[in-house]
């Protein structure tokens, strides 16, 4: 099965704020493996095929953390989480 590597640069100014996103990783299904460095601003995060890039996103963005940019697979991507219909 293949995977997926996202990388995201997000604002986080203390350990809570990081350990708020690893926390948000944890326990979303699909996660093989993540990253999360407050010294590096970023949070990279390996895969299942099946979680795709927005849902990562979006999960990262609901702890109310900035995200400024992100990657799918070393292609840049929109960072703009859509509204919920």
């Amino acid at each position: 099965m293949a995977e997926h590597n996202y990388k995201f640069n997000v604002s986080m100014s203390c350990g809570g704020c990081s350990g708020a996103v690893e926390r948000v990783l944890k326990k979303l299904d699909g996660v093989k493996s993540y990253d999360v460095s407050l010294e590096t601003q970023t949070a990279n995060i390996v895969a299942d095929e099946s979680l795709d890039y927005n849902t990562v996103l979006e999960k990262i963005s609901k702890t109310g953390k900035k995200v400024n940019s992100g990657e799918a697979d070393g292609k840049t991507m929109p960072v703009e989480v859509a509204a919920a219909a």
